[in-house]
């Protein structure tokens, strides 16, 4: 796979619907040629400490931030064609349907690849977690859990293994 935009999510809290965060990465004929990162004011508008622990973004950071159809309005066009590649895709597609869902906006039916799946499938490794496998494909994860680093490390490890 050469063409693709590989995209990563963070949530506030339990709720798929509450992305406070989106990291994405285009690549066309193998190269990343585009990279987007926002933060978003989630829906619903709270976070939990599980979640501010794992990503370390708080209210304080996404208040006064834009909403996701804001967000997506700058997105949609960068990834117009182009299959979407994730690490550990049934989370970010379903929080992609869920903000949809969530801002009654129609969703498009986005076609989704998943990483985490092939990396179980092509690599041996003592887990299969993004940091673990992206190093196993030569890039080195120093920021997990921020959404344009996850992003790229997805796209990397697309390139190896899709």
């Amino acid at each position: 796979m050469k063409d693709f935009a590989a995209i990563d999510f963070e949530t506030a809290n339990g709720r798929r619907s509450s992305v406070c965060s989106v990291g994405i990465v285009i690549v066309r004929g193998g190269e990343i040629v585009d990279r987007f990162y926002s933060l978003i004011q989630p829906s619903p508008n709270y976070y939990t400490e599980w979640t501010t622990e794992v990503h370390g973004l708080t209210r304080k950071d996404t208040d006064g931030q834009p909403s996701f159809p804001e967000v997506w309005a700058q997105v949609a066009e960068r990834i117009k064609g182009l299959p979407l590649v994730a690490h550990n895709r049934p989370f970010d597609e379903g929080c992609l349907r869920a903000v949809f869902e969530e801002f009654g906006m129609v969703y498009p039916e986005y076609k989704f690849y998943c990483t985490l799946a092939a990396s179980r499938r092509h690599l041996r490794l003592p887990n299969h977690q993004l940091h673990t496998v992206s190093a196993a494909c030569g890039y080195y994860l120093e920021k997990h859990h921020h959404a344009l680093a996850d992003a790229e490390a997805c796209a990397a490890i697309a390139l190896k293994i899709l």
